[in-house]
């Protein structure tokens, strides 16, 4: 028997039923395809071991290897030439996305000095969110005492939803937990 995440047997089971009322189709509700997180690391041109740490952490984090992201051009200013390792990224898909969503919601969030839900702001316009994280010590896969230096990343869920207040409503069900709008 093959093993099924939890928040994706509850998205089948429950969120498809919940949102079904508001679309003609079952097919029409929206679902996640994608989280992408990434983190940049600026001093990485002058010390190498700040990006293979950060690689080394993003990679312990969504249990999926970290790729390298290369600069496109040169700075000057930045002492950044074309090629240079610059940040890091992960791409999650299916039920490691669906894994790391739960982890994310159930022991991340809480863990944020001063959380008082996320804001509904990061929007795109087409449906995908994007959320930014001060620390990488929230996560409790990182140990405090073997950080070289603490990082903040961006984590983006895409959706297929064709607009903002669907993809509110979907991320709402799976357990994001938005502030409330002050009325």
């Amino acid at each position: 028997m093959e093993y099924i995440p939890r928040l994706k047997e509850k998205y089948k089971t429950e969120i498809i039923n919940n949102l079904k009322g508001n679309y003609k189709s079952v097919m029409e509700v929206p679902r996640l395809l994608k989280i992408c997180l990434n983190q940049g690391v600026g001093s990485a041109t002058t010390d190498k071991k700040q990006i293979e740490a950060a690689q080394k952490e993003m990679s312990t984090i969504t249990g999926q290897k970290a790729v390298l992201t290369k600069s496109k051009k040169d700075i000057s200013n930045f002492k950044l030439r074309k090629g240079m390792p610059v940040g890091v990224m992960v791409t999650l898909r299916g039920n490691q996305m669906y894994e790391f969503l739960d982890r994310f919601v159930t022991s991340t969030l809480p863990r944020i000095r001063d959380f008082q839900g996320i804001s509904n702001k990061g929007f795109d316009g087409r449906g995908n969110f994007t959320l930014g994280i001060k620390e990488q010590i929230a996560f409790p896969e990182i140990s405090i005492d073997k950080i070289l230096k603490v990082t903040g990343m961006d984590i983006t869920f895409v959706t297929n939803a064709n607009s903002d207040e669907n993809a509110l409503a979907l991320l709402k069900e799976l357990g994001i937990p938005f502030k409330k709008n002050k009325q």
